[in-house]
């Protein structure tokens, strides 16, 4: 059973930066873009999809949103943002210019043969992950995308 998609949603996710022109910096350097409409001194809106965006927010303006205490990312792990690319060169590149912008890379890469993808902790602590997935891997889903891989295998 699939859920149906609801076409007018868009994604808007929150997280705080100490330095937002740094994080500016570092995401441009891994092919981001940003809306210059949505961005001042104490935010930007970093553009991942269609659809999906990510708000770069200092510290001090996350905290007027947020009602709990800021966890430190350095000894805290909140959540993990994941993204994809189109192919796994594209993983090794993007991370590659993660780590050279500054980013500490995740324990290498996990290659499962329908997905590939790197990991990597941006300037301010936060865990991101690159992914590549086999078109038909994410059409079919993984487990019968494995099953009709085998079949073929089975018949060659």
């Amino acid at each position: 059973m699939t859920t149906p998609a609801h076409p007018g949603r868009m994604l808007f996710l929150n997280i705080p930066v100490v330095d937002l022109e740094r994080s500016k910096a570092f995401f441009a350097k891994l092919g981001f873009s940003f809306n210059p409409k949505f961005t001042d001194e104490t935010a930007t809106c970093m553009l991942v999809g269609e659809q999906a965006f990510v708000m770069l927010l200092t510290r001090e303006k996350f905290a007027e949103f947020a009602k709990l205490p800021l966890a430190d990312p350095t000894t805290h792990t909140l959540a993990l943002y994941c993204f994809s690319v189109s192919s796994r060169e594209e993983v090794d590149a993007v991370s590659a210019a993660a780590l050279a912008a500054g980013g500490t890379e995740v324990d290498g890469a996990e290659d499962y043969g329908f997905m590939y993808s790197r990991s990597f902790y941006d300037l301010d602590g936060h865990g991101w992950q690159v992914m590549w997935m086999d078109p038909a891997a994410a059409e079919q889903g993984p487990e019968e995308f494995a099953a009709s891989a085998q079949d073929a295998d089975a018949r060659a």
